[in-house]
């Protein structure tokens, strides 16, 4: 079932944050983290980046789910505002995905078509009026 979510981006402080936001959103429900030690992607970072949080989710109130990420240094990212905050549009078929993004895209500054990854169908952009989207079509649902 398609719905809308918001992705947060943090500096190797998801684990921390996602715990405080289930303290106080919702302590009983279940929180879905896969580190990177637990990816491929492990061998290439520092030490310190390894048990950084790849993707992080949880449902806070009224259906509405919140993601996280910690962004890299040793890959580039800097958490900054404009990027620590993403509309995430969970789609139920590439097709909608595709659409979707071809239309936000007119303009864009930044984007990533989407595309097949490992976790399943991603793309993301930064639409004309500054605003990060990113589309996701996921075969197993994480949370």
């Amino acid at each position: 079932m398609a719905f809308v979510g918001t992705y947060l981006n943090f500096a190797l402080q998801t684990e921390e944050a996602f715990n405080f936001y289930r303290s106080i959103f919702n302590p009983q429900s279940e929180m879905y983290m896969m580190k990177f030690s637990e990816t491929p992607m492990a061998e290439g970072l520092p030490a310190v980046e390894r048990n950084g949080v790849m993707h992080a989710g949880l449902e806070i109130m009224g259906g509405h789910k919140i993601f996280g990420t910690d962004m890299l240094e040793s890959m580039s990212h800097q958490v900054k505002i404009g990027n620590n905050t993403t509309l995430s549009l969970n789609f139920d078929t590439r097709e909608e995905a595709d659409s979707v993004y071809t239309k936000l895209s007119v303009g864009s500054t930044e984007g990533v078509a989407p595309h097949e990854e490992s976790w399943g169908y991603w793309g993301v952009c930064l639409d004309r009026f500054g605003i990060r989207w990113m589309f996701d079509v996921q075969e197993t649902p994480t949370i």
